[in-house]
């Protein structure tokens, strides 16, 4: 006798669907490009000044590759004109000026301070699109001819030239309204938007940072944008601002400008050391050495930046009074800088440091910003700064400041906010080696360059004489040693995105409200309003023998 046994209903339980976050609340490309979320925002911004580095990079690397044989080996002495003039203008107005701020400052900043937006969100959306703006002139000005007038577009030349130097003083006039408006909104959103018990000594050193970066690009900003102004104005109607056959003085232009310019140097290097404080004390696991006069020395640092800009024209014929002055003020800038610098020294100091790719990036960024800060006391220096003045050793400096640190403190920072901002780890390994191609080829592109400076190779100059051809091939070698471990860190963060394994809702351990929000944060960054109620980087609550074993 057989029996029917009914069926049993099976019911298979549907896979939950994935938490909402900002990358997948809306879909479209409209809802990208209209979109007030600050975060989105800064991966626009991330993926802009991205390509900008890129770009600059390819630049840098046919100079390097032209100055191979000691006649040139790729251009003609025009072509190399404008291929470094290209390569600085990329990578200081479109790249290292916006790239902090821009990118993981308007991506962290509202987190860090406990707000669901930055205070002005549309405003924040005109500044993208004005930087945007800006590098669409940049790269117009390419189309229609180039420039070569070199980064600083010194008058008279730039009146003289018959290249595109009013659509390049327009991109400019253009990306300098990004930053005031970037600027603004962080001000506003510092004092207006801060969580309940966030006071200002507990605020994090990179709010610290972003915040004296900003009363800069406000303050410094409105200069250059008036100097190109009167640049296009000489150009077009020439009515004897600059022009010394009109009446008009050339040194007042290198006065303007280098008046913007010289706090400009720390609009790009503020945020840089705001996330070297951020990193030190996460991946050391210990409150941070000095944390009041770290912050105060970011104030001090931004108010001393508008004093020192004569100590770019020592050899301009002002007066050796002034000379004197700048001098002292420029020795007296190192001061503030030098307390940052100790301070993070301090932290790493016995504390339970681990070594994952972030701190890998910091350590570096450390031994590359002192041999950068030293060398700018050196060329603070009169008597030495005369020798040495539009050399290669100015070259170098410049870039152990602009490139070795600032660019090391964005790798760190974007290593370090990778896995809250995508959900996504890349792969420790591979990152751990980019750190150090990248740390080998930098050092090996620029040490010959202090070398051959202070013999007496002036900069700019597409042919030398052969006795410097042995530096320039080193030099030259450790560019492309430098572009392959970039070339290897682009790779594995795009790659990571689509392979990485999920990211932990605080990989590395930190304290801040950055990393007390989801992973990646939803569209209005908290599922609950935080309130602050410890001191800032307070870690006694962490388990240290796990974070070691993570480290591990």
């Amino acid at each position: 006798m057989t029996t029917n046994t009914p069926p049993v209903d099976v019911q298979v339980a549907e896979p939950a669907a994935p938490r909402e976050d900002y990358l997948n609340c809306s879909k479209g490309i409209m809802s990208w490009l209209g979109t007030l979320d600050h975060k989105r925002i800064g991966l626009m911004y991330l993926i802009g000044v991205g390509f900008a580095f890129l770009a600059g990079g390819a630049f840098a690397l046919l100079v390097r590759l032209h100055l191979w044989e000691p006649e040139g080996m790729l251009f003609t002495n025009q072509t190399y004109n404008q291929i470094f003039t290209l390569h600085g203008a990329f990578m200081v107005f479109l790249f290292v000026i916006p790239a902090i701020p821009g990118s993981l400052g308007n991506i962290v900043l509202p987190l860090m301070v406990g707000a669901k937006d930055v205070a002005l969100p549309r405003l924040n959306l005109l500044s993208f699109y004005f930087w945007l703006i800006g590098a669409v002139l940049a790269a117009l000005a390419i189309i229609m001819g180039g420039f070569d007038t070199g980064w600083t577009f010194y008058a008279p030349y730039s009146i003289y030239t018959d290249h595109a130097v009013v659509t390049i003083g327009m991109a400019i006039f253009v990306l300098g309204f990004s930053s005031i408006f970037t600027g603004l909104n962080f001000i506003v959103t510092v004092h207006k938007l801060r969580a309940p018990g966030l006071t200002w000594f507990r605020l994090p050193l990179f709010v610290w940072a972003l915040y004296a970066t900003s009363l800069l690009q406000v303050l410094a900003t409105p200069v250059l944008g008036i100097t190109v102004l009167l640049v296009a104005f000489e150009r077009l109607y020439h009515i004897g601002i600059f022009d010394p056959r009109l009446g008009g003085d050339p040194v007042l232009f290198e006065h303007f400008f280098w008046f913007y310019s010289h706090p400009a140097v720390y609009i790009m290097v503020l945020p840089a050391f705001g996330i070297i404080s951020e990193l030190v004390t996460v991946h050391s696991r210990k409150p941070l050495f000095g944390y009041k006069l770290i912050a105060f020395s970011s104030l001090a640092i931004a108010v001393i930046s508008f004093l020192v800009w004569g100590h770019h024209m020592f050899t301009s014929g002002q007066s050796t009074y002034a000379m004197f002055a700048f001098s002292f003020l420029t020795f007296f800038v190192a001061i503030p800088t030098a307390i940052k610098e100790f301070s993070w020294v301090a932290t790493v100091w016995r504390g339970s440091v681990a070594l994952n790719s972030p701190m890998l990036y910091t350590l570096a960024f450390l031994i590359i910003f002192a041999i950068g800060g030293l060398t700018g006391v050196i060329l603070g220096s009169l008597n030495v700064d005369l020798h040495l003045h539009d050399t290669y050793f100015v070259v170098a400096h410049f870039h152990y400041v602009m490139m070795g640190s600032i660019a090391l403190a964005f790798f760190a920072g974007l290593h370090h906010w990778w896995p809250k901002i995508f959900g996504r780890m890349y792969n420790e390994t591979l990152a751990k080696i980019a750190v150090v191609i990248i740390f080998v080829g930098f050092n090996a592109t620029f040490l010959p360059q202090f070398v051959m400076g202070s013999r007496g190779m002036p900069r700019r100059y597409a042919t030398y004489v052969p006795e410097y051809m042995p530096y320039h091939q080193a030099s030259t070698i450790g560019a492309v040693v430098l572009g392959s471990g970039i070339a290897l860190m682009v790779a594995y963060l795009v790659t990571s995105l689509f392979t990485g394994k999920k990211a932990k809702e605080n990989q590395w351990g930190g304290v801040t409200l950055d990393w007390k929000c989801p992973t990646p944060p939803p569209h209005l960054n908290f599922d609950d309003d935080p309130t602050v109620v410890h001191e800032v980087y307070d870690y006694s609550a962490l388990d240290y023998d796990s974070m070691r074993r993570d480290a591990t």
